[in-house]
């Protein structure tokens, strides 16, 4: 309230406002502060609507060669074709993205991915020879790593808040999550509803859209970095990398063997919810932990291989909503894990190669998820649809056994 004016004979007289009790404002939560640093609210839509197609061209890619072709198996090979491209330029694309900055890269990068989905499209609405789907999905692969580049302008703009870093890297892995979740979905239901390729074609605009947003916002890109003598983040980061694989591992076999589990026990139908419960749980977990004080690797390990056990004893009983609870439990221990892993790679990786390596980590977690699908549809074949679940849980143990061979425990945050 403003002061009161009065006047005295002649004399303007400025009279002390009434006293008022003030209320304290309101103290800040830790995503409130994170997103009131200036421009990462741009840079975070632009990610989200760029990284939601990250979790719809596999699926998309799979009905629509499978709807036109009538072959699951050329579609499942057309997109495995494209992960093995995707794990090979992958690391190529994000060291260009370090060395020249992600505007400069990202942008034609992007370009190259959404030719080759057009690509892609036409290839099949022509009847084209099955080679042409191999190459023009196999472009794709240069579709840059935009978690890795949203979390390298975090840790450019939270350089010397180990908190707040925490906090994005949570905000980060729940992103992931969700997009995994909804992306699959989304897709189904643009091929199934719309048209085959909807789903390939939306997901191409969403990207292109998405990166675009993102790069425009130049106040928060880190600064490129020109190439220097040092060691190569293959080599410093080996050991963390060893650890991603089994977790990846962990992942393939968990999706792979619910859908054979589900679909033996005639509840296909329940398959996507039950995925997505796992999934939502891990989004939850995220947002959570980026509140709380972060842990060490290996007590994220720990409890993420105690977890891991319930979806096998469930499994056994055969019920459904117990089956779901324990996959929710599962989902719940893995963010916190990967949040935790994650952080291992930012404190090894070389300076002005942050990209790069984040892009390796997420390498080795496509190279798990190969084997760990592969490795449970051959015991799925052989021993049923119950027993692989012991392969999750076998996997999370590998990794907590390296993480201790190793010594890479720990919470280190970026300086």
């Amino acid at each position: 309230m403003p002061p009161l004016m009065t006047v005295t004979g002649s004399t303007l007289v400025i009279a002390p406002a009434p006293h008022h009790h003030h209320r304290r404002p309101r103290a800040q939560g830790p995503y409130a502060r994170l997103f009131s640093h200036p421009g990462t609210r741009a840079f975070t839509a632009g990610n989200l609507l760029a990284r939601l197609p990250m979790g719809m061209f596999g699926i998309s890619a799979v009905m629509m060669i499978a709807g036109q072709r009538g072959s699951y198996a050329l579609a499942g090979a057309v997109t495995a074709t494209g992960m093995a491209a995707t794990a090979l330029v992958a690391p190529w694309t994000a060291r260009l993205v370090d060395r020249y900055g992600q505007a400069r890269v990202a942008v034609p990068a992007t370009l190259i991915a959404v030719l080759g989905s057009v690509a892609l499209v036409a290839s099949v609405r022509a009847h084209a020879p099955a080679w042409t789907l191999f190459a023009s999905y196999a472009a794709t692969a240069t579709t840059p790593n935009i978690g890795g580049m949203s979390r390298a302008r975090w840790t450019h703009l939270l350089r010397g808040s180990p908190a707040a870093h925490h906090t994005a890297m949570s905000f980060e892995q729940a992103a992931d999550e969700l997009c995994y979740m909804l992306g699959p979905v989304v897709a189904a239901f643009l091929c199934s509803a719309a048209f085959p390729e909807a789903g390939t074609l939306t997901a191409a605009a969403l990207l292109l859209a998405g990166m675009l947003l993102f790069t425009s916002q130049r106040s928060t890109q880190p600064p490129a970095s020109p190439p220097r003598a040092g060691r190569s983040p293959l080599r410093t980061l080996m050991p963390v990398l060893a650890l991603f694989a089994p977790l990846g591992l962990l992942f393939g076999s968990m999706e792979v063997t619910s859908i054979a589990h589900l679909d033996a026990r005639g509840l296909g139908g329940a398959t996507g919810l039950v995925l997505a419960l796992q999934a939502a749980g891990s989004c939850a977990a995220g947002l959570l932990y980026g509140t709380l004080r972060p842990r060490s690797l290996r007590t994220c390990l720990i409890t993420l291989t105690a977890a891991l056990t319930l979806p096998w004893a469930a499994a056994a009983t055969g019920s459904l909503p117990l089956l779901a609870a324990a996959l929710l439990l599962a989902g719940m221990a893995t963010a916190p894990t990967m949040v935790t892993a994650m952080s291992r790679v930012h404190a090894l990786a070389p300076e002005g190669r942050l990209n790069e390596s984040m892009t390796l980590a997420v390498t080795a977690i496509l190279t798990g998820i190969a084997l760990g699908a592969a490795a449970a549809g051959t015991l799925v074949d052989h021993l049923g649809p119950t027993t692989p679940y012991a392969l999750p849980a076998a996997a999370a143990a590998l990794a907590l056994l390296i993480c201790q061979t190793v010594r890479l425990s720990g919470t280190t945050q970026v300086p």
